[in-house]
């Protein structure tokens, strides 16, 4: 969402404390809001160890305890949201909470642009 909603405002890096994959769900969920992440690929947080970055934010409440700290890193935020790869049921109801992250992730994008 950052990259596509702040243009060039911020450089975006993403990464998970462990990485699966990228979810088949997300892409889908992202798509239908006009976003394509169907190229992006999996990493973990150990691929950026040692790069300053002015802002570190984590997404859920396990990356908070695990994630490692970005010493240097300007700014810290923690914003808690559901796995939605933990969710359970059809493929629609799986794709459903995708897109209620999606769409909570999108609002505090939002904010944290607008701050």
């Amino acid at each position: 969402w950052l990259r596509h909603l702040a243009g060039d405002r911020y450089e975006a890096a993403s990464a998970g404390t462990e990485p699966v994959g990228l979810n088949p769900l997300a892409v889908e969920a992202m798509k239908e809001a006009g976003v394509d992440i169907a190229s992006h690929r999996s990493k973990t947080v150990d691929e950026y160890l040692g790069q300053q970055f002015d802002h570190v934010i984590t997404v859920c409440d396990r990356a908070k305890q695990t994630c490692p700290l970005f010493h240097g890193a300007l700014h810290t935020h923690h914003w808690s949201f559901e796995d939605p790869a933990a969710a359970k049921g059809t493929h629609a109801e799986r794709l459903e909470a995708f897109r209620t992250i999606r769409d909570q992730i999108r609002l505090q994008i939002v904010e944290f642009l607008e701050a």
